[in-house]
């Protein structure tokens, strides 16, 4: 800390969800980028939705050391299965930074990514256990929000 910053997080270091808020703008973690707007016709159509699912793969696990910031934040984030929402909320990232970085580290093959059944996400019930989960996840102040 001689030079006056923190060291960085070791690799199976999360940030602390109550820590200080990057004052980093979005559209500069990904370049200008947009969720959706990725390569190949099916990412123009539509961003991955909120309840992807993702996991660090073991290359995504192995190259933990030279990914920077968000991008090592996510993949260790990803050691167990997790969803868009889930990453957003647990590294304080806007959810499009999240699509967007997830799709590239599938697509430098250190992410795997699960979207779910379409017709699934129309159940109302699996819409109830996101929001249900989501609301789970305690405020900066680690409170639990409502659960009416």
């Amino acid at each position: 800390m001689a030079d006056g910053f923190p060291p960085p997080p070791g690799p199976d270091e999360v940030p602390d969800p109550a820590g200080p808020v990057p004052a980093v703008r979005p559209f500069l973690v990904t370049s200008g980028r947009v969720a959706g707007a990725g390569a190949g016709e099916a990412a123009a159509e539509r961003p991955m939705p909120v309840e992807t699912q993702v996991i660090a793969t073991a290359e995504g696990l192995d190259a933990l050391g030279g990914l920077s910031f968000e991008r090592h934040d996510i993949v260790a984030a990803c050691a167990r299965p997790q969803s868009l929402a889930e990453i957003a909320a647990r590294l304080r990232l806007h959810l499009n930074v999240v699509r967007v970085l997830a799709d590239d580290l599938r697509a430098a093959g250190q992410l795997a990514v699960y979207v779910p059944n379409a017709a699934a996400t129309h159940d109302a019930s699996v819409l109830r256990r996101v929001i249900d989960g989501l609301r789970a996840i305690p405020d900066s102040r680690g409170v639990l929000r409502d659960t009416d």
